[in-house]
């Protein structure tokens, strides 16, 4: 087991979503839906260590190395940084984009479609070292052929041997792309 959780209750000032329980095996790929303000991306972040946690616990594996895309993209307006470097930093590598972004992963970030820096950050999160990868809503921005490579990705990924957990809205993506499917309600 990669990750297990027991009744957990997290959120910031106060409870935001919860109890939830779960678990998280190798190569698997665990979907997390729900309404808006159910919790979806607070899960992610009590998870990943980022959040915090009112009751219930959170078990990781040893030595476990978490992974975290989230919503917000770093801004990158006037940041002379390239899709490259970006890769780079995380330790990811180009090999493997598909062929509508790898010809311009040399480019600034800022010169680039939000749907190409979104999968540009996607790959970055799945290609990073790592045994566990959180992806909250990574089919933002992306058209029918980024959501496509995007569903391989993760399918490789998981065949790899990583688990991973994806929040989104996209009750298609998430039929198509999951193991299992955790849904969440607003926390009363």
């Amino acid at each position: 087991m990669l990750i297990e959780a027991r009744d957990l209750v997290a959120g910031y000032a106060a409870p935001v979503c919860g109890p939830h329980s779960l678990t998280l095996a190798c190569g698997e790929i665990l979907g997390v839906t729900g309404p808006n303000g159910c919790g979806k991306s607070t899960l992610l972040g009590a998870l990943a260590g980022s959040v915090r946690i009112f009751t219930g616990t959170v078990r990781r594996a040893p030595g476990l190395r978490v992974t975290l895309q989230t919503q917000r993209q770093p801004r990158v307006d006037g940041l002379p940084v390239s899709g490259s470097e970006l890769l780079a930093l995380t330790g990811a590598v180009p090999a493997g984009l598909p062929d509508w972004l790898a010809g311009r992963v040399s480019e600034r970030l800022d010169h680039l479609s939000g749907g190409q820096r979104q999968f540009l950050h996607l790959w970055a999160c799945l290609q990073a070292p790592g045994d566990v990868v959180l992806l909250d809503e990574p089919t933002n921005n992306l058209d029918q052929d980024g959501v496509e490579q995007l569903a391989g990705a993760l399918r490789a990924r998981a065949a790899a041997g990583a688990g991973l957990i994806v929040v989104s809205h996209d009750a298609d993506f998430v039929a198509a792309v999951c193991d299992r499917v955790l849904s969440l309600e607003v926390r009363r």
